[in-house]
């Protein structure tokens, strides 16, 4: 069931709602695979953590940038329209994204319209020089829960049998999962921070809604490019 179904109902007959379709698909591709993952390998963050949110902020593709911006604009409209406005919700300082919620213990304050790599850090594994599948845990894992696992588990990085060998199953690659959703659904695979992309594309949703809603055919946004 989809996440944005207000906002693709608006967008029907654009081509940003076949980039929002196509961005859910992979959001849904990459859960699922994780919870291959979690479900074969036992080995999960520490529940509140929100380590890795800490002194970051996600850059966005263009392609992201709208779908976070159609949920915003889905579920927390006021936030979605202050934000439009330049307005975040959470001082964080430079450093730290925006929509992080300190006092929160799940933190994320967007979490089903997070970025692709808020989905998969610490959750996917990567490519070595050779090729070959590797992992490597959380920077931020606790060496106490690391060293609990059977065998202990240490900060560094695994090849594949290794991998293997600790879980008896291997995470979904990171790069593998972004390349092929990016590649079918953004005209860039250019990034922009966070805070600077964000407002424009909530901006530019509202303009598309608005014209999408326009019975003069002047104004029909028919396969409008999304940039913005």
């Amino acid at each position: 069931m989809s996440k944005i179904p207000y906002i693709l109902e608006k967008l029907e007959g654009t081509s940003v709602y076949d980039v929002l379709v196509e961005i859910e698909s992979a959001y849904e591709r990459i859960s699922k695979e994780q919870n291959t993952w979690y479900e074969n390998s036992k080995f999960t963050c520490p529940s509140g953590c929100g380590s890795c949110c800490k002194n970051f902020e996600p850059d966005l593709f263009e392609s992201e940038a709208l779908y976070m911006a159609a949920w915003l604009l889905e579920n927390q409209k006021e936030t979605a329209l202050a934000i439009a406005d330049g307005e975040f919700p959470f001082d964080n300082g430079d450093k730290t994204c925006p929509l992080f919620d300190k006092e929160n213990p799940y933190h994320c304050s967007i979490y089903e319209g997070r970025a692709f790599i808020c989905r998969l850090f610490g959750a996917a594994g990567t490519y070595d020089r050779t090729g070959e599948k590797v992992w490597r845990p959380c920077k931020f894992y606790p060496d106490t829960i690391l060293q609990e696992h059977n065998p202990p588990i240490e900060k560094r990085q695994y090849s594949e049998s290794e991998t293997w060998n600790l879980f008896g199953t291997l995470p979904p690659i990171m790069s593998d999962l972004i390349e092929s959703s990016v590649s079918a659904s953004s005209h860039s695979n250019d990034t922009v921070m966070l805070r600077e992309i964000l407002p424009q594309k909530i901006r530019f949703l509202l303009w598309l809604i608005d014209m999408n809603g326009n019975d003069n055919p002047n104004g029909s946004p028919t396969n409008t490019p999304f940039a913005a």
